[in-house]
């Protein structure tokens, strides 16, 4: 039988399997399960080395900073959980920190006390997660579990308190909804009794280990300059050998009466960040024993008294009329600021964390931004990962802690 002429040789002939820059472009995610959500990481590769890399956005993309200004001020609060949802208490509280600055009004102090509670237990959490898929994403099974199961405690300490585990809206404009439930205090006080113990394990584990000093010693070097210029805030900052925290320079809640001390290293690698890390869990166990004494001598009040703004006790509501007139509009239209511009920093377990609002003296904010550290901690990917290999990129994105759902807004 005679054979038939191949038609496809000529094409395979003239095709070139070498390339002078011996280069390859592959992606990084977004379904890679180091990607912290949805990060494309373009990376262009000199054999198994970065030789540029772009971190491409918007696959999580969901609007949030317009549906705010489609949303009266309430009603928007819930939403801000869909951010850093391994924080949602931080971004709640922002959130209303911004709305309350616009509207002066001035919190309680029993709600003070309980709002700066969740934010440092929320703080342990979110540093937990980090070290639980740090370790995990490098390699370290082990710890992955142990540090879940002190999250997990700490969770439940929220779901106590506010019925939810991930997205708390445990905040609200004026205060809070609710006061601690009994025995909470003693069930807190037995969580951060164990925790150091837990942080120690850690450190043991990790601090001297040899092959996790290898993968993250001298690996993701971010300068003290790179760290300014592309305005990195929190542990990316402090790792960098500067010292700021909002906490300490713009004091929120009660920061300004605490003693709590702001752990700063020189060593501008993925190493130091880690260290900073364990370092603010200890810290925040020491503003949390600070704030357990302090609750006992609060009144009970637990929202701000402005009738223009925030509604009135559930007992008045459900027994005078006019409370319930007033809360009726609050709720079907709306509190009304004052016009004028705000933007309320906050200290984020990842940065800094603020809300820029323009009022226009309408149920809805005119424009509304977001300033979340993590987007801004992505973008510096593209100046640190040349240079590194393939497994140093997925030590890098785990040092940034970044999660895109702030980045993504």
């Amino acid at each position: 039988m005679q054979q038939q002429p191949n038609k496809l040789r000529p094409f395979f002939e003239n095709l070139n399997f070498e390339r002078d820059d011996n280069t390859m472009v592959i992606n990084f995610g977004p379904q890679h399960p180091s990607a912290h959500g949805q990060l494309r990481l373009i990376l262009e590769l000199q054999g198994e080395q970065v030789v540029k890399a772009h971190p491409d956005i918007g696959y999580l993309h969901r609007g949030i900073e317009k549906m705010a200004e489609n949303m009266i001020y309430n009603e928007f609060l819930p939403t801000t959980d869909r951010m850093d949802y391994i924080a949602s208490t931080s971004n709640n509280y922002a959130f209303a920190l911004a709305v309350e600055r616009l509207i002066g009004l001035e919190v309680p102090r029993r709600a003070q006390v309980i709002r700066t509670m969740l934010l440092e237990l929320n703080r342990i959490i979110s540093h937990l997660f980090f070290l639980a898929t740090h370790a995990l994403d490098v390699g370290a099974m082990s710890i992955f579990l142990y540090a879940f199961r002190e999250r997990e405690y700490a969770m439940d300490l929220m779901e106590d308190y506010c019925g939810a585990r991930l997205t708390h809206s445990a905040v609200r404009i004026g205060g809070v909804p609710l006061d601690l439930p009994e025995g909470w205090l003693t069930k807190l006080t037995d969580f951060i009794d164990r925790l150091p113990e837990q942080i120690k394990l850690y450190e043991d584990l990790l601090t001297e280990n040899r092959i996790w000093k290898m993968r993250l010693e001298d690996v993701g070097i971010v300068t003290p300059e790179q760290a300014l210029e592309w305005g990195c805030t929190g542990v990316m900052l402090r790792g960098s050998g500067i010292k700021y925290d909002v906490r300490k320079e713009e004091p929120y809640e009660l920061y300004g009466e605490l003693d709590f001390d702001i752990p700063v290293s020189d060593r501008c690698d993925s190493y130091g960040r880690y260290r900073l890390y364990m370092e603010e869990m200890k810290q925040s166990v020491r503003i949390l024993r600070q704030l357990i004494g302090m609750y006992a001598g609060t009144e009970s009040q637990l929202m701000a008294h402005a009738p223009q703004y925030i509604s009135a006790p559930k007992e008045e509501i459900m027994t005078q009329n006019y409370a319930l007139m007033q809360h009726f509009v609050l709720v079907t239209q709306g509190m009304r600021p004052p016009k004028g511009t705000v933007y309320a920093p906050t200290e984020s377990p990842k940065g800094e964390l603020g809300f820029w609002i323009r009022s226009e003296g309408e149920p809805y904010a005119y424009r509304l931004k977001a300033r979340a550290p993590s987007f801004f901690h992505t973008g510096i990917l593209q100046d640190i990962l040349p240079g590194t290999y393939i497994p140093d990129v997925v030590t890098i994105i785990g040092s940034t802690n970044i999660v895109f759902g702030e980045v993504d807004r």
